[in-house]
């Protein structure tokens, strides 16, 4: 059943009168007083909206004056000319360049409208170029008083916009700040700023922000999120920023309010906000404070359904919200904000819609015009060296693969799944499990342990192999694991606990459901060494930045592009590699990340949205979250109800009491009774009835018969919806769950696979194939390239400079081909026995040599010296023992150093440290005579062979 408007207007009147009189309510919420011209009374208020006002070419609709000055009109027209209201601007502007009566018109009225009191236009005329738009109601008097006062229009003001300081700004944020801001001055009212995740969006906003506060005079603008998480980091990124030409930070020069509840302060100028509380402060309701933590958008199919519904509550006008409230309004993570229920939002604002996402689908698109001011993908984020790029390495076990059956008569463990107690039972019948079933109706333990384990050994062997510390301890990079349920997330940091021989601080939970301050356990993960793990459900896996984490291991599979993509992007940052050693001591720099799929994430099909093929049976916290947001479909109640109706019969009276404890005292009996009388034609009809009797009898006409019935039916509708919210859905949910979880002790599992995905593969004998292709690309014109190359007796005079100016051209031309990433890339596909070396001018030389194949393993350049040396030695001392006396061994080694750290001495390198200190040329040339020359020349071509 649709939901039944109230009709504002009198039965039998034309369609013209039908629209004046929409129009009037209308102009009164946005408080304005209608007169008619024969009974004007400015004293009444500021502003006022005068009928049929006379001007030098006939009466106007409507003149509004504020302050007793005459500031805009409106062209009334029926509602089925909405169409034709832009054919209509003409006769609008004719109008308002007219003589008012008792008013010599000058310059003409500014403020025009044109509306059928359905679909409503505005232009204003002190814009550069006046172009109509569709608002949703009418201005304030106040705004357009205030608006006169302006020597230029907020669109006018674009016009004076000075150049971007691009200091501290990256080129990509460069482009999408001057083409947004070219947008604006088109007058282009959406845009839309695709960004990789990591690339730097939030900073983004918050420098073109500040320039539409500074120089647009921009009155207040709105930073929209989906969580509270979001809405708190973007709150720490507005306070610490630091405008170029200021030496004040961003929160000192303007007011920042993040919204807990329905207040907005008049003098905040940024309003951060979760889409839903707008929607809830539009709806004129309060909202708890944590009834935003949670991402409201990661709904299953069939919700997203019910919410797109025109049944869903509509916004409508709200007189303590004005729709020009907001100047701009930005929405982060705009792909997951824009649709369906929350769209109302956005349509309810007079503003400049900017969105921000990382991974824009083609709804997105579509919704901001295809006005698409900036894209920087991921791809070109990493080639930049603004993100790092990722590898997968694969685990199967035979159960997750193909699940297994626990026979009849076997004694197994069943648990609570809420207090999660135990009780050991026997099986009176078989039951088969597939992979789906994992951790919901079956735990395997064994499953768990298993891909816990192959985790533990495939880092020493295989992805970070090289991480163990002076004591010969192994140190596990940063890691976050997906998983699929509180409980679940339970199980497997147990188990991590176990596998890895740690105590509790090795491990930890970040979500929103655990007693610890989520907040404070994520700072310590981001910024301490402990956790080593953390195990997440839902409150990283998106928009959350933890710079040093490096491997992603997915226990939970995702269906959707978008959200698989941002969950990715939890490892794509950089980090400085100082800063990582902080927290992961043995790892010398970021230049990758790993993703570890034990689940088939990486493999399994995804949609670019949520996927909407029709489900055999609706979840019941579908259900439930369906009549919480508004959603008034007779199917949905009676099947919520229905529910409740079985679920009362399964709880213990303690349950049944937490639930009326949640649900502000009504029992599940009560709450089952409201949903099935929202729809009960009796029920209705007696409310319908006391509503009626309260009209003179004289005055009942069907048309107010039927609006009693569909005020009956609202009330009812509503009484019953707004006993469900976030904490009682929640409660519900995991109460009716089944009670418990097999623990399946029994059924052991094993790996099956445990190796590189043959993409990371191949994509590793890419990269050795670029830079290898870019070195012989660029032989002729670089001159150590060229020594390497063609001539090998040439390789002693290789200086210092020479490899420093083939490094600047490949960071230059080519960043993804840095030295460590290039070296990460040989190490997946061939045995590596070192570590790439610290100084990247080194591991340069020596992945040069590897191509050019001077050296037939891939080995640091300054261990090869070292092995040069000691056959150089080894060759000096044949036939002679100890040719060199301790001292000249002193000075050789020093010389030995020298080429290690600069690739090649000359005599007059002598006369500096450190080898000054000892005497320099003068005292080399005392040890070792006339074969110093001599000497200096061999060392550097052994060394360098």
């Amino acid at each position: 059943m649709k939901k039944l408007k109230k009709t504002l207007t009198q039965p039998n009147q034309n369609p013209e009168q039908k629209a004046r009189d929409q129009i009037d309510a209308m102009l009164q919420q946005a408080g304005w007083h209608v007169q008619s011209k024969n009974n004007i009374d400015f004293s009444v208020g500021m502003g006022v909206a005068i009928r049929e006002y006379q001007t030098s070419v006939g009466p106007a609709d409507y003149v509004l004056f504020v302050n007793q000055k005459p500031l805009g009109l409106i062209e009334a027209k029926k509602e089925d000319e909405g169409h034709r209201l832009t054919v209509v601007e003409e006769q609008s502007k004719e109008y308002a360049t007219a003589d008012l009566k008792f008013f010599k018109n000058t310059e003409g009225l500014k403020y025009i409208y044109e509306s059928t009191g359905v679909v409503t236009r505005f232009t204003d005329y002190t814009d550069p170029k006046p172009r109509g738009r569709n608002v949703f109601s009418f201005h304030k008097p106040e705004t357009l008083l205030e608006w006169s006062k302006r020597e230029k229009s907020l669109r006018g003001r674009f016009a004076d916009y000075p150049v971007l300081d691009e200091t501290n700004l990256r080129p990509a944020q460069i482009i999408a700040i001057n083409n947004l801001e070219k947008s604006f001055k088109g007058n282009r009212p959406k845009a839309l700023i695709q960004m990789a995740t990591g690339a730097g969006k939030t900073f983004t906003a918050a420098t073109f922000i500040y320039r539409l506060l500074k120089f647009a005079k921009a009155k207040r603008i709105l930073f929209l999120v989906d969580t509270k998480n979001l809405g708190e980091q973007a709150e720490q990124e507005f306070r610490a920023y630091q405008p170029q030409d200021d030496n004040r930070k961003f929160t000192e020069l303007y007011n920042v309010q993040r919204l807990t509840s329905s207040y907005i302060a008049d003098e905040s100028q940024v309003c951060i906000s979760t889409i839903q509380r707008m929607y809830s402060i539009l709806q004129g309701e309060e909202m708890e404070e944590d009834e935003d933590v949670i991402n409201p958008n990661e709904n299953s199919s069939w919700i997203e359904k019910q919410l797109a519904k025109k049944d869903a509550i509509p916004v409508a006008y709200n007189p303590k919200v004005p729709i020009e409230q907001f100047d701009f309004i930005i929405i982060d993570e705009c792909h997951r904000s824009i649709y369906n229920l929350w769209k109302q939002v956005l349509d309810y604002y007079d503003a400049f819609l900017v969105g921000l996402t990382a991974t824009p689908d083609k709804r997105t698109f579509g919704f901001f015009n295809e006005n698409v001011v900036s894209q920087y993908t991921y791809e070109e984020s990493v080639i930049d060296g603004v993100n790092v790029p990722y590898d997968v390495y694969l685990i199967e076990t035979d159960i997750s693969t193909k699940g297994a059956l626990i026979e009849k008569g076997w004694f197994v463990d069943r648990r609570d799944k809420l207090s999660r107690a135990k009780r050991w039972q026997q099986e009176d019948e078989d039951t088969t499990y597939l992979r789906n079933d994992l951790d919901k109706k079956v735990v395997n333990i064994s499953q768990i342990r298993t891909i816990i384990t192959a985790y533990r050994d495939a880092l020493r062997k295989d992805i970070f192999p090289n991480r163990f510390d002076e004591n010969g301890e192994y140190e596990v990079p940063k890691t976050l694991v997906f998983a699929k349920t509180d409980s679940h997330a339970d199980d497997i940091i147990n188990m991590i606990r176990e596998v890895f021989d740690e105590g509790n601080d090795f491990c930890k939970k970040v979500t929103y459901k655990i007693e610890e301050d989520p907040k404070s356990v994520l700072n310590r993960f981001r910024n301490d060494y402990y956790p080593r793990i953390a195990v997440t459900v839902d409150m990283i896996a998106t928009g959350t930045d933890v710079k040093p984490l490096e491997v992603l291991l997915f226990m939970r599979d995702v269906r959707s592009i978008n959200y698989f993509e941002q969950m990715k992007g939890r490892g794509t940052r950089t980090i400085p590699a100082d800063k990582l050693k902080l927290v992961t001591k043995t790892a010398d720099a970021k230049t990758h990340f790993v993703i570890v799929d034990a689940v088939g994430a990486t493999k399994s099909k995804k949609t670019d949205s949520r996927p909407l093929e029709r489900q055999p049976t609706i979840p019941l916290k579908d259900l439930l979250q369906a009549v919480t947001m508004g959603v008034q479909e007779e199917d949905v109640y009676l099947s919520l109800a229905n529910r409740l109706i079985r679920l009362e019969k399964q709880l213990t009276d303690a349950e049944k009491e937490k639930i009326q404890e949640l649900a502000k005292g009504k029992s599940l009996k009560q709450m089952t009774r409201e949903l099935i009388e929202a729809f009960d034609d009796d029920v209705i009809a007696d409310k319908a009835n006391a509503i009626i009797a309260q009209i003179q009898v004289d005055e009942r006409t069907p048309a107010k018969e039927a609006e009693a019935r569909a005020e009956a039916q609202e009330a009812l509708l509503k009484t019953a919806s707004l006993t469900f919210n976030g904490k009682l859905n929640d409660h519900i949910d995991n109460v009716r769950k089944q009670h418990d979880q097999i623990i399946d002790h029994i059924n052991l599992d094993e790996v099956t696979k445990a190796e590189w995905d043959t993409e990371s593969v191949d994509k590793a004998k890419a990269l050795i194939n670029d830079f290898s292709e870019y070195l012989k690309a660029n032989k002729d014109e670089i001159q150590a390239l060229s020594i390497f190359y063609d001539q090998p007796y040439n390789r002693r005079n290789i200086t210092f400079k020479m490899i420093k100016e083939v490094m600047d051209k490949l960071k230059l031309e080519k960043p993804l081909l840095a030295p460590a990433h290039v070296w990460n890339a040989y190490a997946g596909i061939e045995e590596v026995k070192s570590d790439c070396p610290k100084d990247e001018l080194t591991a340069l030389v020596s992945l040069i040599r590897k191509v050019c194949g001077i050296d037939e393993e891939l080995k640091p350049f300054d261990k090869t010296i070292d092995e040069n040396f000691k056959r150089w030695i080894f060759a000096q001392n044949a036939g002679q023992h100890n040719r060199f006396s301790t001292e000249q061994m002193e000075w050789l080694r020093m010389i030995k150093d020298h080429i290690v750290s600069s690739y090649h001495i000359e005599l007059d390198d002598l006369d500096y440290n450190p080898f000054d200190s000892k005497g320099g040329r003068g005292k080399m040339y005392q040890l070792f005579g006339n074969e110093m020359d001599s000497i200096i020349n061999e060392l550097n071509e052994a060394l360098a062979a």
